[in-house]
C-alpha cells in the first residue's frame, strides 16, 4: 500500500495535466458524435489516449472497424517495448499482477516508473497506483468534456490540441540521460518524420519508435564489447607484468 500511495504522489503532476488535454479530447469525442458511455468503455477498456485520439479522428457512421482496429494496434505497437523496459520492475512477479499493471500503464506514469527505477529501484504497486490516478483523471476529465459536446467548436483555435504535444515533450525531456540518447533519439525522429510522410496511417510512430530502440541496443552491444576488449588488454598486460616479476 505504501508504495501504490507513493506512485499516486509521484504522478499527481502528469494526472493534472491528463484532465486538461483529457478534457479537451472529450470535447473533440463530443464534436465527432461519440456518447458519453462509449467514451466511457473506450477510457477503461483500452486507456490508451492516443490511441483514442486516433479512434475518434475516423469515428464515422457507420463505424470503420477494420480500418480503426489496424490504427489502434499500430500506433500501440510501442507498447511492446514499453513493456520490455518494464521487465526488471516485474521480474519474479506473478502473470495476474504483469497483466494489471500493463493494462494500467500509461506513457505518463511509465516515465515516472522508470525513472524512480533508475534511481534506486521501484516495484509494480508504484507502477499500479500511478496507473490507477491516471485513469480516475483521464476518465473524469474526457466525460466532462464529452458532456460539454459542441459547446467548444473549435479547440484547436485556442491552441488546446497542443496540450498533448507539450505533454509528451516533457515526458521525454525526463527521460533524457545524456550524449548517448541523442543518436537513437536522432534516429527516431527521423524515421518517424520521414514515414510520415511516405507511410501510410500511423505507421511512421512504430517505425520511429522501433529504429530509435534498435539504434540503442546496437550501440550497447558496440559499447559492451569495447568494454570487454579493453578489459581483455589489461589482462593481458597483467599477466605480462606477473610473468616478468616471477622471471
Amino acid at each position: 500500500m505504501k508504495e501504490l500511495i507513493k506512485g499516486m504522489r509521484a504522478n499527481i503532476p502528469l494526472a493534472v495535466s491528463a484532465m486538461a488535454y483529457g478534457g479537451v479530447f472529450g470535447v473533440l469525442s463530443g464534436n465527432h458524435g461519440v456518447s458519453w458511455a462509449e467514451m466511457l468503455a473506450m477510457d477503461l477498456l483500452m486507456f490508451a489516449g492516443s490511441a483514442q485520439l486516433v479512434m475518434i479522428e475516423m469515428w464515422s457512421s457507420p463505424i470503420p472497424v477494420l480500418a480503426i482496429s489496424l490504427a489502434v494496434l499500430i500506433v500501440n505497437m510501442r507498447y511492446l517495448l514499453i513493456g520490455a523496459s518494464l521487465q526488471p520492475v516485474f521480474e519474479g512477479r506473478p502473470l495476474w499482477q504483469k497483466v494489471l499493471g500493463m493494462h494500467l500503464v500509461a506513457d505518463e506514469n511509465w516515465a515516472v516508473t522508470i525513472a524512480a527505477h533508475r534511481n534506486g529501484g521501484s516495484c509494480p504497486a508504484f507502477l499500479v497506483g500511478g496507473g490507477l490516478l491516471l485513469l480516475a483523471a483521464w476518465t473524469l476529465s474526457t466525460i466532462c468534456g464529452n458532456l460539454l459536446g459542441g459547446q467548444i467548436m473549435e479547440p484547436e483555435r485556442w491552441g488546446l490540441d497542443f496540450a498533448f504535444v507539450a505533454v509528451f515533450a516533457a515526458l521525454s525531456l525526463s527521460l533524457w540521460q545524456g550524449r548517448d540518447d541523442l543518436l537513437p533519439w536522432l534516429v527516431a525522429a527521423g524515421l518517424a518524420v520521414a514515414g510520415e510522410q511516405l507511410l501510410p496511417g500511423k505507421l511512421y510512430i512504430a517505425l520511429g519508435g522501433v529504429g530509435g530502440a534498435l539504434t540503442a541496443v546496437f550501440l550497447e552491444i558496440v559499447q559492451t564489447r569495447r568494454h570487454i576488449a579493453v578489459a581483455g588488454q589489461s589482462c593481458d598486460r597483467l599477466a605480462g607484468t606477473c610473468e616478468e616479476d616471477n622471471r
